[in-house]
């Protein structure tokens, strides 16, 4: 009977699906990082004083903590095709009121529907892991994340370049438009996906903290990627900042080219599933771990705006980008073998576990940098990675 079942898994999923997964996933998730490089503009243009421009990220980004542990769960009660177009219609129009909005309100009302609609990439991810047989769940989900990740990845250079040559509302609406259109390409492109358990959803949100407390690898696999993902935010929080200082003196045009070194990084995710698939988990995770550690060391040892110190830069993020994809895809491809029914609650409360410590490590990283100079935010990234590292020990073989 398993047999028979994986065979119409096999029949169902195919390399264009997959590759049509990805393209959405990246598109989506973009749109939680377009405001981050145009705060200043955008404070200016809306009559929010520099001080409270940190809203426009935070409020994004507790909407998609919300959407997390409220709409994702939905993936594993109704259809996901049909609860993906529709969080892609309300991300259209939070998107398209955002880049006509002109008080802070409106924008920061929309700022936070933008990051709860965006959460529709985290339905897609167990809905790539649903369509895959065991043999090659973890190299589609990798192939699936390697997208969303690129997406993360050019957001903040496309979003920089759009802004210089049209202005900063036209990021707003491009993307309004782009996710407009992948909204009716997915509903007439992928397949149907009901799930068969008949769970109401108060009960669904209450089994969330069942599953949270009886499964030690979900824990243990978002311990892991939170400590990993503070430090990949406490970087690109920073280098900014570092490289528009007195050792680099870039421009804003040289920091957009410079992220787009971490693009490199997002080729650690189908690797880090093919590793997965071969039962190869634990030393792959070993090994994301300790790129994540490398790259917060390197950085200390610069002391010049040298070639050498900058291509020691580049080393590091792209090392860092590598380490935190791997982690991902592997922790992703242990959660989501604990069975198809909790597939989205899982991803769910892994997703909103690591995000905060993503957020802790923005918040500490730019504490950090003010206080000590970026010598002790590096510290504290390679810190966190040792935490992990050290937890990481304790598990069994």
């Amino acid at each position: 009977m398993s047999s028979i079942a994986n065979q119409k898994v096999e029949k169902s999923i195919s390399m264009w699906v997959i590759l049509i997964l990805a393209t959405a996933c990246g598109i989506i998730a973009a749109n939680l990082y377009y405001a981050q490089p145009l705060l200043g503009p955008i404070s200016s243009a809306i009559g929010l004083s520099s001080g409270a421009a940190g809203l426009i990220v935070t409020l994004t980004q507790i909407g998609y903590g919300i959407g997390l542990l409220f709409i994702v769960p939905l993936g594993d009660i109704l259809e996901n095709r049909k609860l993906v177009v529709a969080s892609l219609f309300l991300t259209t129009a939070a998107l398209a009121t955002a880049a006509m909005g002109k008080s802070a309100a409106l924008f920061l009302t929309a700022s936070l529907f933008i990051g709860l609609g965006s959460v529709a990439a985290q339905v897609l991810v167990p809905y790539a892991a649903h369509f895959s047989p065991d043999a090659t769940r973890g190299r589609n989900v990798g192939n699936v994340m390697s997208g969303l990740l690129l997406g993360i990845m050019l957001a903040r250079p496309v979003s920089s370049i759009v802004a210089e040559f049209m202005g900063w509302r036209a990021i707003f609406f491009l993307s309004a438009g782009l996710i407009f259109v992948l909204a009716l390409v997915l509903a007439k492109l992928l397949p149907v996906r009901q799930p068969l358990t008949t769970t109401k959803y108060p009960a669904l949100l209450v089994s969330m903290l069942d599953l949270l407390r009886t499964t030690p690898i979900l824990r243990r696999r978002a311990i892991y990627h939170a400590c990993v993902f503070g430090t990949f935010s406490l970087f690109w929080t920073t280098v900014p900042l570092f490289l528009t200082g007195p050792i680099f003196h870039f421009s804003q045009k040289g920091v957009a080219l410079f992220a787009l070194v971490g693009v490199f990084g997002a080729v650690a995710a189908p690797i880090a599933g093919r590793f997965a698939d071969r039962g190869w988990v634990r030393p792959a995770t070993g090994f994301a771990l300790a790129l994540v550690i490398i790259s917060a060391f390197l950085p200390l040892m610069i002391q010049t705006g040298s070639t050498f110190s900058l291509v020691a830069l580049v080393v590091a993020a792209i090392l860092l980008d590598m380490g935190v994809s791997a982690n991902l895809v592997l922790g992703q491809r242990a959660i989501f073998s604990l069975g198809a029914e909790i597939r989205s609650r899982l991803n769910g409360l892994y997703m909103a576990i690591f995000f905060i410590g993503g957020a802790v490590g923005s918040a500490i990283g730019g504490w950090a940098y003010v206080m000590g100079g970026w010598k002790v935010a590096m510290l504290i990234g390679m810190a966190l990675p040792a935490m992990a590292m050290i937890y990481y020990a304790t598990e069994k073989k």
